[in-house]
């Protein structure tokens, strides 16, 4: 029985690539492919793939803000993100909502095909080209502090280098709250100012 693929991604020639890559494979055929996630999300409603090859930068809603949704919604379907994206941040986000794998649109063929077959078993598969780095992000998550929604805002801003009265203004709170939400970061994290409090956000996948 054929692995059904479908493909969202706003490359028309990268989709043409595929289409043509993997139309020689007698177990997969591509059953539906999108250029943006509106598409996609109302294509799902008429059929629902096996495989759900996601690129993550897209306009409008990026696969990172998709999959939350897509899990929801669709549990049955495995997805694999294919993108040139390689920072953490979106490997981290990517494998907390849920998805089975990741692989870099640099890839060869053979990779795409066993990361494709792979999942379509439900097991997971990461492109050896990030496989470390993947290694890093599991040990990350389950060493990352969880932040409010009001903290990684604030957290935000403050990589942006805003004082605690601009930060104030631009979220409507008073400057003694975002004081007290940055004393907090600091003790989640564990760290002893704001520029060890950035770079040990960053490199814990916490924020871009």
């Amino acid at each position: 029985m054929s692995i059904k693929i479908a493909i969202v991604d706003d490359h028309p020639l990268l989709i043409k690539g595929l289409q043509s890559m993997l139309q020689h494979n007698p177990d997969m055929c591509i059953t539906d492919t999108y250029s943006n996630g509106k598409e996609l999300l109302e294509g799902l409603k008429q059929q629902v793939p096996d495989v759900l090859l996601l690129d993550i930068q897209m306009p409008g809603q990026g696969g990172d803000e998709l999959m939350p949704l897509l899990h929801k919604h669709y549990p049955e379907m495995m997805i694999l993100a294919l993108t040139h994206m390689e920072h953490e941040y979106y490997i981290k986000t990517m494998m907390q909502h849920g998805v089975m794998g990741y692989i870099l649109k640099s890839s060869n063929e053979a990779i795409l095909l066993e990361a494709i077959r792979t999942v379509a078993r439900g097991e997971n598969y990461f492109d050896p080209a990030i496989r470390k780095l993947v290694a890093k992000t599991q040990s990350n998550i389950t060493q990352s502090p969880t932040l409010t929604r009001r903290e990684k805002e604030v957290m935000e801003l403050l990589t942006l280098n805003y004082s605690s009265s601009e930060i104030a203004e631009k979220l409507f709170i008073s400057k003694r709250t975002v004081d007290r939400h940055r004393e907090n970061l600091l003790l989640k994290l564990d760290v002893k100012n704001v520029a060890s409090l950035v770079k040990k956000a960053i490199d814990l996948g916490l924020i871009k």
